[in-house]
């Protein structure tokens, strides 16, 4: 979800390793040891969750986490906890990375020491103040000064064990003060309106000069106001603690009179020192990506020359190739390359033209497509983002039951536990790959259109280079990718490909490695199949698939997914699981809308309906209490929250009633809007308006009609591709390519250095250039001298994007509050004496 910017689309994101912890304190009790998990959190705002790993002070967890951040934040946290069965769980140590040293750990593995957990520490949101001083007369004629403080309001407060019900203490520091004054308490709200005002008695003398007033008894210089915000908390252990603000008056200068927004701060005393290694350490990998999108037009002549790549000849003088050498990792280029050509309908000529060029410059056909190659990370890619509901529906279901059964499959002699027979281990793995052989061997009719598309090309382009040295590389070449890099790793790792929530445990894990090195090593049609493997047990297990059967079904399912011509993909009526999770639900119904009327139940969507059950459990056996076909979803948008003072609500539209739902965070409340939306969107009677609040006591809150049947008073939001896979935004991958470009502009530079070089020598290449592929020096400096313009025109536009958010941004508004880190990126270097000062 991108935030508007006066004509600028700006889109946050975070992928995240989580990887280990070490060192962890032990548990104080015989044990000794403790059950770890760990959160990833906006602020305090938790967005996601690891599994337990239980009985240990070094857990591992290795699982990924990616999301499109939705709102502003100022850290990105995470917090180690330990399971309490019969309490609440205890918080270990946690790691907070502010907003903007982000990219100080981009994309690199780092091992971050934990911080203890304090009340003090713990605050978000923001205040609005406003101060005022003024000379009054005091009875005895005197003059003297006081100094009104007005609480305006707060935003964004965190809420606090399920609820906040915050107010504001407000107090004058300085020598011999210690009064402070109470707003009210404001209920159920983390966005409190408080409008109060308090006052202060200040005494100086009317005219007084800077000499003289240093010598006055109270300094007003010296003191400070200082505003905390609390929660007001039924509990016994007191009142929670939300943050402070601490403003020296001496902001209220000449015109004595200060009005601005703070981000509240922790305690002084809110981050106690810690010893190294005291509360042990977290290992992370953290990618934070924020783009700043132009309109479309701004992109027209890179975006221009990334989509005639296909046809340019040769392929390596094209503007996508060329971002692939110069990139440190191809799968930097490879990620946006392959969504903008997916976007655009022209990723299976752009895929064949690289493909073909590899195929040529390969000598051996035995390492067809093994190396991490341009080609091979767009393949990787496009599969993951075209197959993703083909992996839903042929293995989900078995790795499922494996993660469920937990049945002994080790085969090796040397692992094998005590309790354990070796020949019933191998024939429980030998059933889980034969079922698992079976349901990919026969899913070919299920393969996504566009994968089936490349294969084709790949087939053709290795059957004209190597079919009269090798006969099966017609297979070869296709089993490279869908066994090799799709059904293997997707088997090793279904956590990596939305298979499973979470890196299986340890024992789930062997497991599926056993099974994935078996089917990878049968889709690879390999000559000498016990070759293969270095262990002797793998070996030896090998000896049941020995039988031209399976060689023959996997030639036949090869060349299914290979064949020209395709079927009509709606044919196929198998039920995929798009998303499920707990949420709580209120219809609209004729009893008046109350608290207890919302309920907590388990969702599922999948692409024939939209249902809620009682339990999790339930949700598989038993009936639905609630069944949403997908053709009757109308709508799908956010509830303001106002309507129910709940916060990360939406709603979902029918013929007859509206669903109210209101989702754990608001993350999954965006990613629940954007699944329901993307596969309701090609619906005959889908609504144009809608009512953006809902509908309690007899009117609409948002337009107050009184019909509970009238027409929406707002546009639905705009429109998304059906296709949930293939759900880009071309402007953002272009907007990325151009960032890679601009990171890289060295190594155009030294390209065209490159191209210069070869043009005039014709003998050995300096080792410098050697790296770069140059088929045609001449078309290779032409290309590179159109991005190079383009990409300095686009930099042109964003520095003076920066220029003018700086000329229109005051710091101390409510966009940027006083103590905004991230305000001074728009500060450029040469209007450093312009910037408004407090």
């Amino acid at each position: 979800m991108a935030v508007e910017e006066e004509g600028l689309r700006v889109f946050q994101s975070v992928k995240i390793k989580i990887g280990e912890a070490k060192n962890i304190p032990p548990y104080p009790g015989p044990n000794k040891m403790r059950d770890c998990y760990c959160t990833v959190n906006l602020d305090q705002e938790e967005v996601f969750r690891t599994k337990i790993i239980e009985k240990s002070l070094s857990p591992f967890y290795g699982e990924d986490f990616y999301c499109e951040i939705p709102r502003s934040f100022r850290h990105l946290s995470f917090y180690l906890f330990d399971r309490d069965v019969f309490r609440r769980d205890s918080s270990i140590g946690k790691v907070a990375v502010k907003k903007e040293d982000l990219q100080k750990y981009h994309g690199k593995d780092t091992w971050f020491q934990l911080q203890h957990v304090s009340a003090d520490s713990e605050v978000q949101g923001k205040v609005h103040l406003e101060m005022r001083l003024s000379e009054v007369i005091t009875d005895s004629g005197a003059i003297c000064h006081k100094l009104a403080t007005r609480v305006l309001e707060c935003q964004g407060l965190p809420i606090v064990n399920g609820q906040c019900d915050p107010y504001a203490t407000v107090s004058l520091l300085g020598p011999s003060r210690s009064e402070a004054k109470k707003t009210k308490v404001k209920r159920k709200t983390n966005n409190p309106q408080f409008e109060e005002v308090f006052y202060f008695e200040i005494t100086r003398p009317l005219s007084y000069t800077r000499r003289q007033f240093d010598v006055e008894e109270e300094d007003v210089d010296k003191l400070a106001l200082r505003v905390d915000l609390w929660n007001a908390s039924n509990l016994k252990f007191g009142d929670e603690f939300l943050g402070e603000v601490r403003i020296p008056l001496k902001v209220l200068g000449q015109s004595g009179f200060h009005d601005a927004w703070y981000f509240l701060q922790p305690r002084d005393n809110g981050s106690k020192s810690v010893k190294p290694d005291e509360l042990g350490s977290l290992r992370l990998n953290i990618v934070y990506t924020e783009d700043h999108v132009f309109p479309s037009e701004y992109y027209s002549p890179l975006r221009d020359l990334l989509l005639r790549s296909a046809s340019v000849e040769p392929v390596s003088a094209s503007t996508a190739h060329i971002l692939g050498e110069v990139c440190r990792e191809k799968q930097e280029a490879a990620i946006p390359l392959v969504r903008l050509f997916l976007h655009y309908g022209k990723i299976v000529p752009f895929l064949s033209a690289i493909a073909n060029a590899e195929v040529n410059r390969t000598q051996d056909p035995n390492t067809i497509f093994r190396g991490n190659s341009l080609t091979s990370k767009c393949i990787d890619e496009t599969m993951k983002l075209a197959g993703m509901h083909y992996l839903q529906v042929t293995l989900k279901p078995i790795i499922d039951e494996i993660c469920a059964d937990h049945k002994p499959c080790e085969i090796d002699p040397v692992k094998l536990k005590e309790s354990e027979n070796l020949e019933t281990n191998r024939e429980n793995l030998r059933q889980y790959v034969d079922r698992i052989f079976s349901v990919i061997t026969k899913s070919g009719v299920s393969c996504p259109t566009v994968m089936c598309d490349i294969f084709f090309s790949l087939r053709e382009s290795a059957v004209t280079r190597f079919q009269a040295v090798d006969q099966d590389v017609r297979y070869t070449a296709v089993s490279s990718f869908i066994f090799l890099r799709f059904f293997a790793p997707a088997i090793l790792s279904p956590n990596l490909f939305q298979l499973r929530p979470h890196h299986p445990d340890p024992y789930t894990s062997r497991t599926l490695t056993l099974i994935s090195k078996t089917i990878q090593t049968l889709g690879s049609l390999a000559k000498s199949k016990s070759a293969n493997f270095k262990e002797s047990y793998m070996a030896a297990f090998y000896d049941y698939f020995n039988e031209q059967k399976y060689a023959d079904a996997v030639k036949n399912f090869l060349d299914l997914i290979s064949s020209s011509g395709r079927w009509d993909q709606k044919s196929i009526e198998t039920p995929i699981m798009l998303k499920e999770g707990f949420m709580i639900k209120r219809a609209q119904g004729r009893n008046r809308f109350g608290r207890k009327n919302f309920k907590k139940r388990w969702f599922r969507l999948t692409n024939h309906e939209f249902t809620y059950h009682k339990t999790k459990g339930n949700s598989k056996g038993e009936a639905a209490l609630c069944s949403i076909p997908i053709e009757n979803i109308l709508a799908v948008e956010r509830l303001e929250e106002e309507s129910f003072k709940m916060k990360n609500m939406f709603q979902v539209i029918q013929p007859e009633r509206v669903l109210y739902i209101q989702a754990n965070n608001c993350v999954e409340a965006r990613d629940w809007i954007d699944i329901l939306t993307k596969v309701s969107q090609c619906n005959r009677k889908r609504l144009s308006t809608y009512h953006p609040s809902a509908y309690l006591n007899g009117h609409w809150l948002c337009c107050k009609l009184s019909a509970d049947t009238a027409p929406g008073c707002t546009p639905c939001t705009g429109g998304l591709p059906a296709n949930i896979q293939l759900d880009v935004d071309g402007d953002r991958e272009t907007e990325r390519i151009y960032s890679l470009f601009s990171t890289y502009m060295p190594k155009l530079v030294k390209m065209q250095e490159a191209c210069g070089s070869k043009s005039v020598y014709d003998g050995p290449e300096q080792e410098e250039y050697s790296s770069f592929v140059i088929d045609d020096p001449q078309e290779t400096y032409k290309t590179l001298k159109q991005i190079i313009s383009s990409v300095h025109t686009l930099e042109q536009e964003h520095a003076q994007y920066k220029r003018d958010k700086f000329k229109k941004t005051k710091y101390g508004s409510q966009e940027h509050p006083i103590g905004d880190k991230g305000f001074h990126c728009y500060i450029p270097q040469q209007s450093e004496s312009s910037t408004y000062s407090i």
